[in-house]
């Protein structure tokens, strides 16, 4: 146990350490080379012109774009958040509108190029460019994992530590993982509690630190205790440096009259407090380069086990970075499949995918229990079970992730088959169930979407539309313009059927254009209410659930929307693969990472778009594979 003095100590020197190495790992920014491709008043002015601005000019301002007013590239470089807009119009198909001439594909791609290379500053041509990565800390998860696997300790003391922010979607996000005051703090005493479960546990004592008892240990055997457990701890060969410092600090303890045990338990206690044990260190071999460069075989490993597992490598991960194998496709293919078919891989299959589709919400939404006396804790645990089962099948099983979208199977036990109205189940354990009819299919039907994209008393054809937009499609709209309310449950100046009134609301000009893409989305699922019931009436009205998209689709209904989105297979899978890579790498995505994305995307579609493919591909790209320096020489 740390005496007060010596945690002040450890506590000043855990502080230090921390913000040199968040310093050293700052980011810097580095434009790409530009690749001039185009003319803007002879090729992309011409096209804009006779495409874009008979609409978007500045009489008419349709959807709030004035591109009349840009009339050379510095005038768009100020202006770069429209421009991003433009561009993912483009990219999507969703400008021009139906009966509007469209540009060429030539034009189109000579369009893109321009902007890649002259507005956004990057190229798709020759090396990508692997994104610049903010050094992280283990958020909760793989703290938690990362100790129960380096000790055999599995009493989750992460717990106790301040939740973990929050960006693009995931929690392991190495630009808001801060490292305020207080979780230093509890770091040491974490530090405690896991040693002390170690000390107290004779059988774990004796597998992982190879002593027979604490009453055992002595100051010779501190060299190979701590390097073995340091190596592990930091995720690499412990320099010699590092175990000599550690093997100092013991003997010093001894010397002051701690005996050896106690001694060792601080040296433990060191480790689990280092940067090196807390972050996910990555070295640059030449700091004064700004050259990609692939990551060494350690840190590939590291990458590797924290995207599937959320915790260290095992030894055969650990042996084959040692034996310089890891970058070597076949290794990567078979570990990836290896690491999949593992029990870890259940850290993979669970949090992905309910911070991808915001299934954590369930454990705080709230329907009304007036309006829905059958909504129960039991019932929100089942839908998140459907959920988690659905993607692990087709992950394990290396499905088709458009299966994703429609699937003619899910998995239910009694109390959620009852909630859905199916009949042939009957057990309590979750089973995989086949559809007898296309009501359902997809994450879009599952129940847990479609209760946190609701309204505690009413649907929200505005949030389910949006969470399409955003998880599905890879489109997210513009915030909403200011000082608009929302449509209030009981706006008496509002009449008729829920779709009736969300049409008057959006009779506001500056609603228009993004709702009529968001709502007809939600309208197809209006025949599952705020808990994911199937109905056919809305009170006594009979439900709407038809729509027009802005491309020029029209549907009827859930199966015939499924369709729809079916036919935009690229856009989801450059959407999934997108949040996939984001969760791998532990960053962002920018426009840049698009070029990689793309090339992905067309790998992966050869096949159908197999789920385990998506992943290997990832773990095989640049960002995940390369690291950039973060200084460059200095001027």
């Amino acid at each position: 146990m740390f005496n007060t003095k010596l945690k002040i100590v450890f506590l000043s020197i855990l502080a230090m350490l921390v913000l040199f190495t968040i310093a050293s790992s700052a980011p810097q920014i580095h434009s790409a080379d530009k690749e001039p491709i185009a003319n803007f008043d002879n090729d992309i002015y011409p096209v804009l012109k006779k495409h874009c601005q008979g609409c978007h000019n500045d009489k008419r301002k349709s959807g709030g774009f004035n591109l009349s007013k840009y009339k050379n590239l510095a005038d768009i470089k100020k202006d770069m958040k429209t421009w991003e807009r433009v561009a993912d119009n483009l990219r999507t198909g969703d400008m021009p509108p139906p009966g509007k001439p469209k540009p060429s594909n030539q034009q189109l791609d000579v369009v893109n190029r321009w902007m890649d290379t002259q507005v956004f500053e990057f190229s798709c041509v020759g090396q990508k460019d692997p994104g610049k990565v903010t050094m992280r800390r283990l958020n909760r998860l793989e703290y938690n994992n990362t100790t129960r696997d380096l000790f055999g300790v599995n009493f989750k003391p992460a717990e106790e530590f301040p939740a973990d922010d929050v960006g693009y979607g995931f929690d392991n996000i190495g630009d808001v993982l801060t490292m305020p005051p207080i979780l230093m703090e509890k770091y040491l005493d974490a530090a405690e509690d896991i040693t002390d479960m170690v000390y107290k546990n004779r059988f774990v004592f004796t597998k992982y630190l190879k002593v027979s008892s604490p009453e055992k240990v002595t100051s010779a055997d501190f060299p190979k205790i701590l390097e073995d457990i340091a190596t592990k701890a930091y995720r690499r060969p412990a320099t010699k440096d590092e175990v000599e410092k550690l093997v100092k600090l013991c003997e010093m303890l001894v010397k002051k009259g701690e005996t050896p045990s106690n001694a060792l338990k601080a040296g433990l206690q060191a480790i689990l407090v280092s940067p090196k044990f807390l972050f996910h260190v990555e070295i640059d071999p030449d700091p004064n380069s700004t050259t990609p460069h692939k990551v060494n075989q350690f840190e590939l490993a590291v990458r590797l086990s924290y995207f599937l597992w959320s915790t260290m490598p095992d030894a055969l991960l650990f042996d084959l970075a040692k034996q310089n194998k890891l970058h070597d496709k076949g290794v990567l293919e078979e570990q990836v499949a290896r690491m999949l078919k593992d029990p870890k891989a259940k850290a993979f299959t669970l949090n992905f995918p309910e911070q991808w589709l915001h299934l954590r919400n369930l454990k705080t939404i709230n329907p009304d229990k007036a309006k829905f006396p059958t909504f129960t804790d039991a019932l929100r645990d089942d839908m998140a079970k459907e959920a988690e089962l659905f993607f692990e099948y087709i992950t394990k099983e290396n499905r088709s992730i458009l299966e994703l979208l429609d699937a003619d199977y899910t998995f239910l036990n009694l109390r959620l088959a009852t909630h859905y109205g199916i009949k042939n189940v009957s057990k309590p354990e979750f089973t995989k169930v086949t559809f007898t009819d296309n009501r359902r299919g997809g994450v879009l039907t599952q129940a847990g979407v479609l209760t946190i994209t609701s309204n505690p008393t009413r649907t929200s054809p505005v949030k389910r539309g949006k969470w399409v937009l955003d998880n599905i499609l890879g489109t997210p709209p513009p915030p909403p313009p200011p000082n608009v309310e929302e449509l209030k449950e009981d706006d008496k100046a509002l009449t008729g059927t829920l779709r009736q009134r969300m049409e008057q609301h959006r009779a506001n000009p500056n609603c228009a254009t993004c709702h009529l893409k968001m709502d007809a989305l939600g309208f197809g699922l209006e025949n599952f209410d705020p808990v994911g019931i199937w109905r056919d009436k809305d009170g006594d009205k009979p439900i709407d659930a038809s729509g027009d998209l802005p491309g020029g689709e029209k549907f009827n209904g859930p199966a015939e929307l499924r369709k729809i989105l079916l036919t935009k297979s690229d856009l989801f899978a450059h959407c999934l693969c997108e949040k996939l890579l984001t969760y791998a790498t532990g960053r962002g995505m920018e426009r840049v990472d698009n070029c990689i994305i793309d090339t992905i995307v067309e790998k992966t579609k050869k096949d159908n778009f197999k789920m385990q493919d998506l992943i290997i591909e990832i773990v095989k790209s640049e960002p995940f594979q390369m690291r950039k320096a973060k200084r460059g020489p200095k001027s």
